[in-house]
């Protein structure tokens, strides 16, 4: 398949078709020129559509990263055929920057994205941003963290003091999570929603069928949908979920579940 049918067949909108066809821009340039190149950064849902489309491509040499295992906003990284994984130099394409802020100041996620955008900065160019006590860790792209440096001074109403900082220093909070040990009757994306957020079984698929719910970072309205081991649900304003492990059935015929519930 050509370029244009690519994208055709895995982009879902408009927006993910410009997403897409950057990504099959730098793996273009790399195999070409037969030289590491980086996506910007994508998000969950945006990598979630990436995946499809590279394993089509029968799975080119590549690397998803953000800075540190874990991250959640990652780039793409297509390597040429002289260079492993493991070898590749995250340093070369991402940087991270600390800001300080004044103890006790009440700095949010929100406050230091809107300060970022502030000084011209779109999300494509920056990854994860770690609040910590005190302080706030900024990945972003190597060629943005000039900017950030010398122009990002105040978050809300908060002086910042800012500093390079190397990737291997970056310090991302453990997840906090929460085991739910249920049943459900059936392994529907409703009912496993309903189990995982505590919610009616009326009210999740409402919410499933408004749109609001994604599995594995793909927006499903298909409440019908089966639910599988190792699953990632998400809701818009309730958070996420992971199908740990599906168990056998209960007694009375029900079928056993471990979910972790991110909190």
């Amino acid at each position: 398949m050509n370029k244009t049918q690519l994208l055709d067949r895995f982009a879902q909108d408009g927006e993910e078709r410009v997403v897409l066809a950057r990504v099959l821009d730098q793996l273009d340039r790399s195999q070409r020129r037969s030289i590491p190149c980086v996506t910007q950064f994508l998000s969950p849902a945006q990598r979630a559509a990436a995946e499809p489309l590279l394993a089509a491509l029968g799975h080119p040499s590549h690397r998803f990263f953000g800075g540190y295992e874990g991250a959640e906003r990652t780039v793409c990284v297509f390597l040429p055929p002289w260079l492993e994984k493991e070898d590749w130099d995250a340093d070369e394409e991402l940087a991270a920057v600390e800001a300080a802020f004044p103890s006790g100041a009440q700095l949010t996620h929100r406050d230091l994205l809107g300060a970022l955008m502030g000084i011209g900065l779109t999300r494509e160019k920056l990854g994860d941003i770690l609040m910590l006590d005190g302080r706030a860790q900024i990945v972003a792209l190597k060629q943005a963290a000039p900017i950030l440096l010398s122009q990002l001074d105040q978050a809300g109403r908060y002086r910042l003091r800012l500093r390079p900082l190397p990737l291997g220093q970056l310090s991302p909070a453990p997840a906090q999570v929460r085991l739910i040990h249920d049943t459900v009757a059936t392994l529907r994306l409703d009912a496993v929603l309903a189990c995982g957020f505590s919610l009616a079984r009326g009210k999740a698929a409402q919410l499933v069928a408004a749109g609001k719910v994604s599995v594995n970072h793909r927006e499903c309205a298909k409440g019908d949908r089966l639910v599988a081991q190792g699953d990632v649900l998400t809701c818009r304003g309730l958070g996420k979920c992971v199908v740990k492990t599906i168990g056998g059935q209960s007694r009375k015929g029900r079928v056993i579940l471990e979910l972790e519930r991110y909190v």
